[in-house]
């Protein structure tokens, strides 16, 4: 396994995050997996065995079954590893008056401790907010977060799913009040979901936010079971949860041509298309790591075999020309600027 230093926490943490979604497998995670505790107990002493120290969970994973699943998983092996969870702005069945999501310090306080009641742990390494609640002042959410690392239940807290003035607000008020200031980003990021180099990635290089990608596969549509001249698979996210089509958008064309070079790649390397796909998001600039999410352990075999080779700067070129999206105004106008730049 390879290390990484997660921004400026001082923490070293696997490149290779290892994601519960697929745990429990309550509610609308049902599409995601549906792991029990036998299953994880296996899955995430295998990782723990090849050197994965990084753990991805949420409130809102299986309402809270993934977290409790994966603490009994862990066990005495907690204080070895990194715990990442979030507390949710939306709750699984709004209930009006209830005040059981959202940013508010109230939510975010209970959240925390429900979460480490579930954990089977006294403190969280890293704490993020799993969206912007637009309800709630970034001062609010910025000071229940602070004090919480303050009260030791929490070390390092984060965001996830955050535009680039979202994550910059929070940062400036951080600064401006003296308060603990988001150390991570958690943000969609693959081959076929390039947004993020619009801004949060100049963002999180400016400010040293180590960056960590969730769906680094897509949705599985990176992972090489889908191809323009077989049978797509019938159990998969993409098949059966019916916003798939609008949480992870792609064109057919593209994705067949980024899956053709990908498996063209992969055989050089004698790797798989999933290793090639997390290799490429583990080389753009401001990742920190890849969180993965498994059914099987054979599906962890494979991703954390991602780590056993790295690609040349000429097959990073291939996969990017392929996959580079639309730059609108003004982003444009930074290309613009590069291309006409003299080389020296």
């Amino acid at each position: 396994m390879r290390y990484r230093w997660l921004g400026k926490t001082g923490l070293q943490v696997s490149e290779i995050c290892f994601g519960t979604g697929s745990f429990g497998g309550r509610g609308t995670f049902i599409h995601t997996g549906n792991m029990n505790q036998a299953d994880a107990d296996r899955a995430v002493s295998m990782a723990i065995d090849v050197g994965v120290n990084f753990f991805n969970t949420a409130e809102a994973y299986s309402q809270g079954l993934a977290e409790q699943i994966l603490g009994k998983a862990l066990g005495s092996k907690r204080k070895e590893v990194i715990i990442i969870s979030k507390v949710s702005y939306h709750p699984p069945v709004p209930v009006p008056g209830q005040n059981t999501a959202g940013m508010s310090r109230k939510h975010i306080v209970e959240a925390c401790e429900a979460s480490l009641k579930r954990l089977g742990t006294d403190y969280i390494d890293l704490y993020q907010v799993h969206g912007l609640d637009p309800g709630t002042a970034h001062e609010i959410t910025m000071s229940a977060l602070d004090d919480l690392v303050h009260q030791g239940k929490v070390r390092y807290i984060g965001c996830s799913n955050y535009a680039g003035w979202n994550l910059m607000k929070a940062m400036a008020i951080s600064e401006k009040y003296g308060l603990e200031k988001y150390v991570t980003l958690e943000a969609m990021y693959s081959l076929l979901t390039r947004g993020l180099e619009l801004e949060l990635v100049p963002v999180c290089l400016d400010q040293g936010v180590a960056i960590l990608a969730y769906s680094p596969l897509h949705a599985g549509l990176l992972s090489g079971k889908y191809h323009r001249d077989r049978p797509w698979p019938r159990d998969t996210r993409i098949a059966t949860q019916e916003d798939a089509p609008a949480k992870w958008p792609f064109e057919k064309e593209k994705l067949f041509s980024i899956v053709d070079e990908l498996s063209k790649i992969a055989q050089e390397h004698q790797g798989t298309v999933a290793q090639v796909a997390l290799n490429w998001v583990l080389q753009r600039p401001g990742i920190c790591a890849a969180i993965i999410g498994i059914r099987t352990s054979a599906q962890l075999e494979d991703n954390l075999g991602a780590v056993k080779f790295r690609l040349t700067n000429e097959e990073m070129s291939r996969l990017d020309k392929l996959s580079v999206p639309d730059r609108p105004y003004p982003y444009d106008i930074r290309l613009r600027q590069l291309s006409d730049r003299p080389s020296s």
